[in-house]
């Protein structure tokens, strides 16, 4: 990328924001020269906090570093002997069963088939399921087999009900969707396994390049959890918290991203363990801008444009960053953060990333970052 004009001076934009009363007790921040690589402002740019939903940033990069943007997930129904089926999770929250039914339902009926027994397989994922949060309505318990995120309340983003078992619930009601299609399903669907059953019915999920921007653009935890199990297991690591941990860790690593004091325990950021530096994120977001990594590009394309798009839709209003600033947002309970781009005046693209904790209003605090961001435009 070429740089289109002299570079910003920052500081003196930048420092009396960083005094505003309605940030935290720690307040970091980082802005990067997108073209020429430059660290522009560094407000202690390598000091790590809790990241908070910016995690999934990270999530994203080392998914589609290794998977790339084109890999789709498979969810399976197969059959493991006369009328008996399974319906094999491939870790895909997204997942809707009405299409996979009616495959299903014409092999069995081409087969001669038309009562079954029915089992589910969730080995595609390792456990623990539940996160250190608890039960929580912004995450179900994370099994390779769920349908919409396991909610309940057919939302399609943010805070809704969920599903004590989403595997369980998912079999349930696809048995419903095989009766209505003339399948009848003896007792109810059993934990099971598919190893060694011959394929009758596959559904693939959207490009992983869909799904990151969705990940991003919602700010949805399942999807960012999936995602990074789905990389653990790519990388030869256990599908769970600590494998999905480690790979995201050993993906930034290739790219050769600054990870100093790094500490990665999730892939959504709902882990107030997690630890992250602005310039970490700031760097991420470069090197996804980056002409040498374009499988990278939906980073950027993900991200929640100002006054318009996803979680920042409600912010920026009445802001001279509105449409302008693409950025991703995180909070936490004592924890606030936005990191994404803008372009300036003179066509430069920057990289940025403004952190804060213990914050005496969450809202006072979302302010005082989007000023930052806004801060970069002129």
């Amino acid at each position: 990328m070429t740089a289109s004009g002299p570079a910003p001076a920052l500081a003196g934009r930048l420092d009396p924001l960083m005094a505003a009363p309605g940030l935290g007790t720690v307040r970091t921040g980082a802005v990067v020269d997108v073209a020429t690589g430059r660290l522009l402002y560094d407000h202690h740019a390598r000091t790590v906090s809790t990241p908070a939903s910016t995690t999934k940033l990270a999530t994203a990069v080392a998914a589609l570093g290794t998977l790339g943007p084109g890999h789709r997930f498979s969810t399976a129904v197969v059959t493991t002997g006369p009328g008996r089926i399974v319906l094999v999770g491939g870790g895909d929250p997204t997942l809707v069963l009405d299409g996979l039914a009616a495959d299903t339902a014409r092999a069995l009926e081409a087969g001669g088939t038309r009562t079954v027994r029915l089992a589910y397989d969730t080995s595609f994922f390792a456990g623990p399921t539940l996160h250190p949060i608890g039960p929580n309505d912004n995450l179900a318990p994370v099994t390779a087999l769920m349908v919409r995120d396991g909610r309940l309340d057919g939302s399609g983003s943010g805070p809704a009900p969920r599903a004590y078992d989403p595997a369980a619930a998912a079999a349930s009601g696809f048995a419903g969707l095989l009766a209505e299609r003339g399948i009848r399903v003896e007792g109810d669907p059993e934990p099971g396994s598919g190893a060694g059953g011959t394929q009758l019915a596959v559904h693939r999920s959207a490009a992983l390049s869909d799904l990151v921007e969705r990940m991003l653009t919602d700010s949805d935890n399942d999807l960012a959890e999936a995602l990074a199990r789905q990389t653990a297991r790519a990388a030869g690591l256990p599908a769970n918290f600590a494998g999905g941990a480690a790979a995201i860790r050993a993906a930034l690593t290739r790219y050769g991203v600054p990870l100093g004091g790094a500490d990665f325990h999730d892939g959504s950021g709902l882990d107030h363990a997690d630890k992250l530096a602005p310039l970490t994120l700031a760097r991420l977001l470069a090197l996804a801008a980056s002409p040498a990594h374009p499988e990278l590009r939906p980073v950027l394309t993900g991200l929640p444009v100002a006054a318009f798009t996803g979680t920042l839709a409600a912010r920026f209003h009445a802001s001279p960053g509105a449409g302008l600033v693409h950025a991703k947002t995180g909070t936490l309970t004592g924890t606030n953060t936005i990191a994404g781009t803008t372009v300036t005046r003179s066509g430069r693209l920057l990289a940025f990333s403004f952190m804060t904790q213990h914050a005496p209003s969450p809202t006072a605090a979302q302010s005082a970052l989007d000023a930052l961001a806004t801060a970069l435009t002129p």
